[in-house]
């Protein structure tokens, strides 16, 4: 089992920048990628980012890349997501995610999830 929990979620304006963190626990959550997915109001949950424990490895999406950063703390057993140049359509929950294996674009995939945490960009 792998439980995850985030935080950092709050109000900005528009070119602020937010740092979210994802706190990782159970017996396995070393070796499972953790993925940032994001949900806005009537939109489907999509991708953000994701990360390897191991290696470190990243892959981000589209809308993200240059302006976020996704890095891990192994030490501390924590993900976090470095969020630069805020846009208003960013503003969504900001959920973490862990899966076997390699990471995957689709929220699918995902076995566990934290509760998620609001981020709203004011325009």
């Amino acid at each position: 089992q792998v439980q995850l929990e985030e935080s950092g979620g709050g109000l900005v304006q528009a070119g602020g920048s937010l740092r979210l963190s994802c706190a990782a626990s159970g017996r396995t959550f070393s070796t499972y990628p953790v993925g940032w997915f994001r949900q806005a109001p009537g939109k489907e949950r999509e991708f953000v980012a994701g990360i390897t424990w191991n290696t470190g490895s990243t892959l981000y999406a589209d809308s993200v890349r240059g302006r976020f950063t996704i890095s891990r703390d192994t030490t501390k057993n924590t993900v976090y997501l470095q969020m630069n140049s805020l846009k208003p359509e960013d503003t969504a929950v900001y959920y973490c995610a862990a899966r076997p294996y390699a990471i995957q674009v689709g929220a699918s995939h995902y076995n566990y999830w934290g509760q998620g945490t609001q981020v709203t960009v004011s325009s």
